[in-house]
C-alpha cells in the first residue's frame, strides 16, 4: 500500500520543521508527504477560534515549491491540500501532480469542478459525508473519463476512538466505487491503519510528527511508528 505523511500544519509556519519534517518522513519509508495550502483569510473568518492557530501555520506560496523539490530530491512525493481556488492554481503552476480534497469540501461542487479542470491525480477523504455525497463527488471529478481518484475513508473527530473507527466503510465504498480505496485516519495509534491494511486499503494517510510540540499531535504518529506501517 501507498503511505502518506500527512504533516499538514505541524510544521507550525516553520520552514527548517517542515524539511526534518520531510527527512523524517523518507526514513521512516513513506511514499509520499502532505501538506495544507491556503490563505487564512479565505478559510476562517477573523473571529473564529482557529484564526490565530490557521495564521501562524500559514506558508507562503512560494515555500511549497522548496518543500516539493526538497521531498522529490529524497524521494517523496510531495502533494497537498488546498483550500480556496488561488491555492488550487498555485499548486497546479507548480506541477504539483496530486490534490488532496478535505472531507469538508465534498459537497462543495463548484470546488471540485475546478479541481477536476486542473486533470491531476486527486485524493478524497469522506469524513462527514454519505455515500450519495460521496457519489456526487465522484462523478464530478471522473468526468470526461478522468480515472485519477481514489477515495478515503475517514472519521473526523479528532482524534477518532478506536471503536468509532467503522472499517466496514471501506469495504462498502469498494463495492460502490471503481478506483482506488484507503483510508484517512485520525485515531491515536497505528492498530486501526494496520487494520485497514488487511481490508484491503491501498492507502494509509496518517499524521505525521516529530514531537508533540504541533497543532496535530492528538492524532499524529512519529517516526518509529510510521515505520512499522
Amino acid at each position: 500500500f501507498y503511505t502518506i505523511a500527512e504533516i499538514g500544519i505541524n510544521h507550525n509556519g516553520d520552514l527548517g520543521t517542515a524539511k526534518k519534517l520531510i527527512d523524517k518522513a523518507a526514513l521512516s519509508k513513506c511514499n509520499a508527504v502532505k501538506f495544507q495550502t491556503y490563505i487564512t483569510e479565505k478559510r476562517a473568518p477573523k473571529d473564529s477560534p482557529i484564526f490565530g492557530i490557521l495564521k501562524k501555520c500559514q506558508l507562503s506560496f512560494d515555500k511549497f515549491l522548496i518543500l516539493k523539490n526538497y521531498a522529490e530530491n529524497l524521494g517523496v512525493d510531495f502533494f497537498s491540500t488546498p483550500f480556496d481556488d488561488e491555492s488550487i492554481d498555485y499548486l497546479d503552476e507548480i506541477n504539483c501532480n496530486i490534490i488532496k480534497v478535505a472531507s469538508f469540501d465534498v459537497k462543495n461542487h463548484s470546488f471540485l469542478r475546478k479541481v477536476s479542470q486542473k486533470n491531476k491525480t486527486v485524493i478524497l477523504s469522506t469524513g462527514m459525508s454519505n455515500i450519495e455525497e460521496v457519489k456526487d463527488a465522484h462523478d464530478i471529478l471522473t468526468k470526461d473519463g478522468n480515472n485519477k481518484l481514489a477515495i478515503l475513508h475517514c472519521i473526523s473527530a479528532y482524534p477518532t476512538n478506536v471503536s468509532d473507527a467503522n472499517l466496514l466503510a471501506i469495504s462498502q465504498l469498494k463495492n460502490q466505487f471503481d478506483c482506488v480505496i484507503g483510508q484517512s485516519d485520525h485515531t491515536k495509534g497505528i492498530e486501526v491503519p494496520l487494520y485497514a491494511a488487511a481490508m484491503g486499503s491501498q492507502i494509509l494517510e496518517k499524521h505525521f510528527m516529530i514531537n508533540d510540540d504541533c497543532v496535530d499531535a492528538c492524532v499524529s504518529i512519529n517516526p518509529n511508528q510510521m515505520l512499522t506501517l
